[in-house]
């Protein structure tokens, strides 16, 4: 029997659990936001999984594994599929394991909490803050967002610009993984080992819980400072961003023409200006409000956190990715690169590059620390797409000036943000936990072990 016709029959030996087998629906899950990039969504059109199923509980997740793993079946993990690399597209069918059924939040202690994989973000933040504490970062997507998919396919978000990355050590302590196999164990891995499963697009380990450090709860006041000159908007991000006596939760900088793509703050972002969204806690107001009048900036936009929660939405989803989604909207033919800077020299480089590419490429930066702790900037530029030669073009541009560029427009793992080379531990641990290479195959490249048929 060949492992479509074996997914297809999978309900009939494990009755009871939640299967989906209607195709329309079958193909929204095999999808997330790849099509942000045209690359993608040309090279993934019409790869979807035979069949798709929600379990709620680890036994219905260990019976799901184990039928797979019998019959050699492909699993492709995901959870809301706010991803943009294709992570949740299978190439090779098989099962799609929606884990967005499988989310309740654990516990809260002191400074770090335990979660299942499928909790929304904006749900364990909630929990979080019932306990005084909040997650360390969100990503713009936090509303739909899964802890798992940030975890497997995500990097930081608003407040990566205190504490960094997912991958900073400190932010992520644990993850209970499950082995893909046809008795499947649980594992407990803690800080390094669980690390080697992020960022690999599900194709090393089925995470099932993670342990994550917190943040103290504040009230973000969220503003938006408009300025007419991109240098000074630039510094005004940099000063702010850096100023250790400043408390803040995100500084994202929009170069002109970029604010006039998001229309529903079109009010508050005077046309062609430069404008910088920042979360700023209500004691450093008074502060950052300095930094802006000796700017020459304006703050157009201002409310408070009672304000936000009476609000339908907030900055934080016109910032990171959501910048991008809300310009596709407006304008289809547009696309995005993703970029780090050296934060020795960054504001130099920014500067450089919006010479060079200036009425090409808008300039879009999210201000954050590094894994290692300097203060710095990565980039999720918008671009006109030309073609696939002049897209790759620019991102050499980037690299001849000395930044690194996370390619947002492959979907093997390798050729992403692990260009320079696959860390040893990625395979070892797909080794490890899938022994029979059932998991999203095809997306790790330096995988020379049994593949799914």
């Amino acid at each position: 029997m060949n492992t479509s016709a074996a997914a297809v029959g999978l309900p009939e030996q494990l009755p009871g659990i939640d299967w989906i087998t209607d195709t329309n629906r079958i193909g929204r899950l095999s999808q997330d936001f790849a099509w942000f990039s045209p690359v993608l969504k040309r090279e993934l059109q019409g790869k979807q999984g035979d069949i798709a199923v929600r379990p709620r509980t680890e036994d219905e997740i260990a019976g799901v594994v184990a039928a797979c793993a019998r019959q050699r079946i492909p699993i492709t993990v995901r959870g809301s599929g706010t991803g943009n690399y294709g992570q949740a597209t299978p190439l090779h069918g098989g099962v799609i394991l929606d884990m967005s059924g499988y989310g309740e939040a654990l516990w809260v202690r002191g400074d770090v909490g335990r979660a299942q994989a499928g909790i929304r973000l904006s749900a364990f933040d909630q929990f979080a803050r019932a306990h005084g504490r909040e997650l360390r970062w969100l990503p713009s997507t936090f509303r739909s967002a899964t802890l798992g998919g940030l975890f497997g396919g995500g990097f930081g978000g608003a407040g990566s610009i205190n504490y960094g990355p997912l991958a900073a050590p400190g932010n992520v302590l644990a993850a209970k993984v499950m082995t893909i196999e046809p008795e499947p164990r649980v594992v407990e891995l803690r800080g390094p080992e669980a690390m080697a499963l992020h960022h690999t697009y599900g194709t090393n380990g089925l995470v099932l819980e993670l342990e994550v450090a917190l943040a103290p709860s504040v009230e973000w006041t969220e503003c938006i400072v408009a300025f007419d000159d991109f240098d000074r908007a630039l510094d005004f991000a940099y000063r702010f961003g850096q100023a250790p006596g400043l408390v803040k939760k995100e500084v994202c900088f929009l170069g002109a023409p970029a604010p006039d793509y998001l229309t529903a703050l079109a009010d508050h972002l005077p046309r062609g200006c430069h404008a910088v969204l920042v979360l700023v806690a209500p004691s450093s107001e008074e502060g950052m409000r300095e930094l802006v009048t000796g700017l020459g900036g304006t703050v157009t936009y201002h409310r408070t956190a009672e304000q936000v929660r009476q609000s339908p939405r907030t900055l934080l989803e016109f910032s990171w990715n959501h910048t991008t989604l809300h310009a596709l909207k407006v304008d289809k033919t547009l696309t995005y690169i993703q970029s780090g800077f050296d934060p020795a020299r960054c504001l130099e480089q920014v500067r450089a590059l919006e010479q060079a590419l200036a009425g090409e490429v808008m300039m879009h930066l999210e201000f954050l620390r590094t894994k290692e702790g300097a203060f710095n900037c990565s980039g999720l530029q918008l671009i006109k797409y030309r073609s696939d030669e002049r897209l790759e073009a620019i991102m050499q541009i980037y690299r001849d000036h000395g930044v690194q560029i996370n390619n947002p427009h492959v979907y093997i793992v390798e050729d992403g943000k692990q260009r320079a080379g696959l860390d040893p531990e990625v395979l070892a641990a797909k080794t490890r936990f899938d022994p029979q290479g059932l998991l999203n195959p095809g997306k790790l490249r330096s995988w020379t072990g049994p593949a799914a048929s």
